[in-house]
């Protein structure tokens, strides 16, 4: 049986910090779907079909999916037979909230366990959120991002 995981998240942009989670995931599970969570608290700089192209153009893996979903994670997680949820984490302040929300997909998902990975030191600051906000005000975003989506970026504030 193959081992499968699910990715959840706007990814709008990915950065570096979610390719590293990516990559050290996609050595761990046969197959990793990154699922683009389309959150109505959020208005996305880019489109699902934008954030999907960029992540199939920066990712090197060939277990890799992309899909999308609304609604609850774990109603998505149990309808295509997902067990496993990766999370990142940066911070204590991120574990705080990505534990009640594990605690609760857990409760609602008898079946969904979730497994964190802490992000590289050098990621630990990163967002998609503060790259947008470095972008909009003319910083150099090269180190937060791969250079295709720096590329869009701009081209999508400017």
């Amino acid at each position: 049986m193959k081992k499968k995981a699910l990715y959840p998240g706007s990814f709008d942009p990915i950065t570096n910090g979610h390719l590293d989670i990516i990559k050290r995931s996609s050595e761990i599970f046969d197959e990793v779907t990154l699922a683009i969570f389309d959150n109505p608290d959020k208005q996305p700089l880019f489109s699902f079909d934008e954030r999907k192209e960029l992540i199939m153009k920066v990712i090197d893996a060939d277990n890799i999916t992309i899909d999308s979903f609304n609604g609850l994670l774990v109603d998505y997680a149990e309808k295509h037979s997902f067990q496993t949820i990766i999370r990142g984490l940066r911070a204590v302040s991120d574990f705080d909230y990505e534990f009640q929300l594990a605690l609760t997909n857990r409760r609602l998902g008898k079946h969904v366990d979730t497994i964190f990975f802490m992000t590289d030191e050098k990621y630990s600051y990163l967002s998609s959120s503060i790259v947008k906000q470095v972008c909009r005000f003319g910083g150099d975003i090269s180190s937060f991002v791969p250079p295709l989506v720096e590329k869009y970026l701009k081209e999508k504030i400017t």
